[in-house]
């Protein structure tokens, strides 16, 4: 059987678990998958919101043009899955949002423009250049996250509704691609 489902992710919130402890969660909605085509170990599937997408099908001659796929079908309360979409957008930043550096030096000591700076960005006349990946400031953002090991919580068939423990990358609305472990 299928492990990967396509899910949207509505909002976060927060639960009591029944110790009593209060736990972040995050709610995705699991509508049904609408097979549109198979292809040899691919499946071509719509989403709720007129998308298509390719799922990696162990057999996929079990499938024909027109099954519906439920996310109860493969998921159930308890089980552990991995969640992966594209992380919120920040734009261009500095090297102390994007990378978490310090700064230069301290507030004083002649320290008057260098307080977010990333200070010495390479050596001398050898190498002569600046070494491939050096952390600089630029683009942030908008990179395929992956968060494993999250437990799923409970599902809703009624509503399609599953909720997550713990949080998921992206914005509301992102769609975000849910693989049981």
């Amino acid at each position: 059987m299928m492990n990967t489902f396509f899910v949207y992710k509505i909002n976060s919130g927060a639960v009591f678990g029944d110790q009593g402890r209060r736990q972040t969660v995050t709610y995705l909605k699991a509508g049904p998958l609408t097979v549109k085509r198979t292809m040899p170990n691919i499946i071509v599937c719509e989403l709720p919101r007129k998308q298509l997408k390719e799922l990696k099908a162990p057999n996929p001659a079990d499938f024909k043009p027109g099954d519906k796929i439920k996310a109860a079908d493969i998921l159930q309360a308890g089980d552990l899955v991995k969640v992966s979409g594209l992380s919120k957008g920040r734009g261009f930043a500095g090297v102390m949002k994007r990378y978490g550096f310090h700064g230069v030096g301290g507030r004083t000591h002649g320290q008057s423009d260098r307080q977010r700076h990333p200070g010495s960005i390479g050596m001398r006349t050898t190498p002569g250049r600046l070494w491939k990946g050096k952390r600089m400031a630029g683009h942030y953002g908008v990179e395929t996250m992956t968060i494993k090991n999250l437990k799923v919580v409970s599902f809703d068939e009624t509503t399609n509704i599953l909720t997550v423990a713990g949080t998921v990358p992206g914005s509301r609305n992102g769609l975000l691609t849910l693989t049981k472990i």
